[in-house]
């Protein structure tokens, strides 16, 4: 194929290599003309493992060209690949600079090409970008300085890379997966063309959602390193060795390095979660040692259901049934629990609130659990109701905290087109429920 790359930093010149290796024709293009030189002469612009040989390789190959003409670029290829840089502005938000002046020349050269009865160009977003920025930012400055549409005329797309230095050719030679954000078949399927061969999986998602999965994704590499670190530094006032304790943390691919967790829902709570958070901030602070990402975990989780407390109170709705009450779906246990915080906060504010929760039923608890609702929660012990069609046929607000089929059957059958539903579990097929369904934060 013929592909032309727009900024040749690191992402953009082991792109160039690679390609062109792989029997591409790559016309890279800067306007850093160093970086054009040194490349022309087989020499690479980036200090990265490998990439000595296989530049010097490619250029004598002669499926590389450099320029700074961006027309010229354009015309010539059938795709582009943008990896211009997006650094931090100094007030922390993204310099957009580059890639807005590039999408403008995009645009002009777009429409000189097409004039001469070219093929669709694809244009592939590569730059770490703020969410919603192809779609709603370049797209329309490219259609406006071609007189072009996009989807028609031209294609653009996001596909986020995942190439680290220090190990970018091995890492695009074997990437977690490929991952494209399209509106339309056409540039998908050249992507697949182009990359369809990696040995991953080749995922189309919406264009938004690639945008924010790489930011995602960066943010989550940051919170595993911190976390490793803190740890090693409670391990070391502890007499521990952190190398052994994460060493141990990552043989567990049940829950730890696995999907377990990861899925947007409510708060968590529970006899283990909070307890254990809060026994480690103590230690750290009893030996002097700060944990600020850990330190500040109990907060974000509280102003998860101080969310929920919101949207509630917004409804302006007076009758609210809670269809849930444990800390999670399939037990009967009430130990700080959320949905006991968010039902304590509601009754403070005057709600009429009466709940049902299938595992949660006075009449079937024992021990321990109907010994905390009798002493800790009686106010709470009076609201529950064993009748679910009940509670929703006369709730004007309903709130879902458990993942129960009866539940969600009940709702399918007898919720109101006027009904309220707060939904913090992710319903299955909430489109199909009459009433007015809101989700948490989705």
């Amino acid at each position: 194929m013929k592909i032309s790359i727009f900024g040749l930093g690191y992402v953009g010149a082991v792109s160039l290599a690679c390609l062109a290796r792989d029997g591409h024709q790559v016309i890279g293009v800067d306007i850093d003309q160093t970086k054009l030189d040194l490349i022309k002469s087989g020499t690479t612009p980036v200090v990265e493992e490998g990439m000595v040989d296989l530049m010097a390789a490619v250029a004598a190959g002669g499926r590389v060209q450099v320029t700074t003409d961006v027309a010229e670029a354009v015309r010539a290829s059938d795709i582009s690949l943008i990896c211009v840089g997006t650094p931090s502005a100094s007030n922390g938000s993204q310099d957009q600079g580059a890639v807005l002046r590039l999408a403008k020349d995009l645009g002009r050269a777009i429409a000189a090409k097409a004039a001469g009865g070219a093929a669709p160009h694809v244009l592939v977003f590569r730059s770490t970008l703020v969410p919603g920025t192809v779609e709603s930012t370049l797209v329309p400055i490219v259609e406006a300085e071609s007189g072009l549409r996009d989807g028609e005329h031209f294609h653009a797309c996001f596909q986020p890379e995942f190439l680290r230095e220090g190990s970018s050719i091995r890492d695009y030679d074997k990437p977690p997966f490929t991952v494209v954000g399209a509106n339309h078949d056409y540039p998908l399927e050249r992507l697949r063309e182009l990359f369809g061969h990696l040995p991953c999986k080749f995922l189309r998602t919406s264009v938004r959602s690639a945008e924010m999965m790489k930011y995602a994704c960066n943010n989550f590499h940051a919170l595993k390193i911190t976390f490793a670190n803190e740890t090693a530094r409670l391990c070391e006032a502890l007499g521990v060795n952190p190398f052994e304790v994460m060493e141990l943390v990552c043989q567990d691919t049940q829950l730890n390095i696995s999907p377990a967790y990861l899925k947007p829902g409510f708060a968590f709570g529970g006899s283990c979660l909070p307890k254990d958070l809060r026994a480690s901030t103590y230690l750290a602070k009893m030996h002097d040692v700060e944990l600020p990402m850990l330190g500040g975990i109990m907060l974000s989780n509280r102003q998860h259901i101080d969310r929920a407390i919101a949207k509630v109170l917004e409804t302006g709705c007076r009758k609210v049934g809670m269809l849930g009450l444990s800390f999670k779906t399939g037990t009967d246990d009430l130990r700080e629990s959320p949905l006991v915080v968010l039902a304590e906060q509601l009754i403070g504010k005057g709600v009429q609130l009466s709940i049902y929760d299938p595992d949660v039923q006075l009449s079937r608890l024992l021990g321990a659990n109907r010994r905390f609702i009798e002493t800790q929660l009686p106010h709470i012990g009076d609201l529950l109701k064993p009748d679910l069609h009940a509670i929703i046929d006369e709730a004007e607000v309903l709130v879902v905290g458990v993942s129960s089929p009866a539940i969600f059957d009940a709702l399918a059958t007898r919720a109101r087109p006027e009904q309220k539903v707060l939904d913090l579990v992710n319903l299955p097929g909430p489109g199909t429920l009459r009433a007015q369904v809101e989700g948490l934060c989705w």
